[in-house]
């Protein structure tokens, strides 16, 4: 791990669509959980580098053992509308793809379809019920 960072030169990968380069300077210098929140920054900056260069098999695999890969991924397939694998994750423990799934069908099909995903994975959590809760008004 080197100790100087150039975010000048990884901006600029980014900005030109250069993942490779990008996410090989971000990674060298990043660090989970670093007391250097430069470090740790860069670590959360390397998890979004992977979506955008689609390499979500990386990010996968990464979600396994971290908590920052693991909500990155959740954050994706979110946003993609992907309730079907949030549900599979959510299943198996996963609360943050639990409440990406509840807020998901919230928006997009109401109160009662995000109370049925919380009955069926885990009526005890109140926060998944709290954000079920927020459901739109049309819903």
């Amino acid at each position: 791990m080197r100790s100087r960072f150039d975010q000048a030169s990884a901006e600029a990968a980014e900005a030109r669509d250069d993942w490779a380069t990008a996410i090989a300077t971000v990674s060298e210098f990043a660090q989970c959980y670093s007391r250097d929140p430069h470090r740790h920054n860069a670590h959360l900056w390397h998890m979004d580098l992977l979506v955008k260069a689609g390499l979500l098999r990386e990010l996968v695999d990464r979600a396994e053992i971290d908590v920052h890969a693991r909500r990155r991924l959740d954050r994706f397939l979110y946003e993609e509308g992907r309730d079907g694998e949030l549900r599979e994750r959510a299943q198996r423990g996963d609360k943050s793809a639990l409440y990406f799934l509840v807020r998901l069908l919230s928006e997009r099909d109401g109160y009662a379809a995000a109370m049925r995903a919380v009955s069926d994975i885990d009526m005890t959590d109140t926060y998944a019920i709290e954000v079920a809760h927020r459901a739109p008004a049309n819903g």
